[in-house]
């Protein structure tokens, strides 16, 4: 009897406080749509919209490599949390973003209670992204229908098809290896150039340098730059300027494997 008391008053004190709760998921919440890919402004107005449901205020504070939330009781402004965390490398998955953002609105239209919010909320973390066979073939396909618009003939395309394939092959399999970001992209693009390089020194097709051009284009971080520039459009400075920094230098990236490539073959009139 007494064993059992004991036990229930240690589960009394690792239950953690309402506040803490809230915190904790708001700012996972938070961390999670910002590793996916949203820009500062659509993460506040996601966040605020299920923390105006708990009956509570926020303020965050956001950095390229984490967030720091601080959420207040309304009915009793001295009950306060603050928290850290720490983001993982950024990254791109509109699924999430997607379902994050219907996940806000319902809690606003059926008034959804914590627990509930909590178990819909890790059913989205752990959404898969799509199979690799598909972001392969979809990257190779973009790339030689980017080659083909650029007037490159069908010889172009098929090796900016094979380049991009095996350049994202290589990415995957460096990032998998938990090498840095900088050397997957690197790589990637080496590889990519290498390959696309090739139909340039035999001069192949008949406009073998749009083959070169497009096949390293799926390494572009998009995404980062369009954040970076809505960030400072909507007054996020310093998250604007991280990401814009980041952004160019895994341009700087893309652009010393290229270059690398580029001097095996004594490529020298590449325009």
């Amino acid at each position: 009897m007494r064993g059992k008391n004991l036990k229930m008053k240690s589960e009394m004190l690792q239950e953690k406080p309402l506040i803490e709760k809230y915190n904790d998921l708001l700012l996972d919440i938070g961390s999670t749509l910002m590793v996916a890919g949203a820009h500062c402004g659509r993460i506040d107005r996601n966040i605020k919209r299920i923390a105006d449901v708990f009956g509570v205020d926020i303020e965050i504070f956001y950095s390229f490599n984490g967030i720091i939330l601080t959420t207040k009781m309304r009915n009793n402004p001295s009950e306060t949390a603050t928290h850290y965390k720490r983001l993982p490398s950024h990254g791109v998955h509109f699924g999430i973003l997607n379902e994050i953002s219907l996940l806000s609105w319902k809690v606003v239209s059926d008034h959804l209670d914590y627990p509930h919010i909590k178990r819909e909320f890790e059913k989205i973390k752990k959404l898969s992204h799509h199979k690799r066979i598909q972001i392969v073939l979809g990257v190779g396909i973009a790339c030689a229908s980017l080659c083909i618009l650029a007037k490159g003939d069908f010889i172009d395309a098929t090796f900016a098809f094979f380049a991009s394939i095996l350049g994202i092959l290589a990415r995957q399999e460096i990032s998998k290896r938990k090498f840095n970001v900088m050397l997957a992209i690197s790589g990637g693009a080496f590889v990519t150039s290498f390959i696309a390089s090739i139909n340039v020194f035999y001069g192949i097709g008949a406009l073998p340098e749009k083959a070169l051009a497009t096949s390293v284009l799926y390494l572009v971080p998009g995404v980062q730059l369009v954040n970076a520039v809505i960030d400072l459009i909507e007054g996020y400075v310093a998250t604007a300027i991280a990401r814009g920094f980041y952004s160019g230098f895994l341009l700087l990236c893309i652009a010393a494997g290229m270059a690398l490539s580029i001097l095996i073959f004594g490529i020298n009139n590449f325009y």
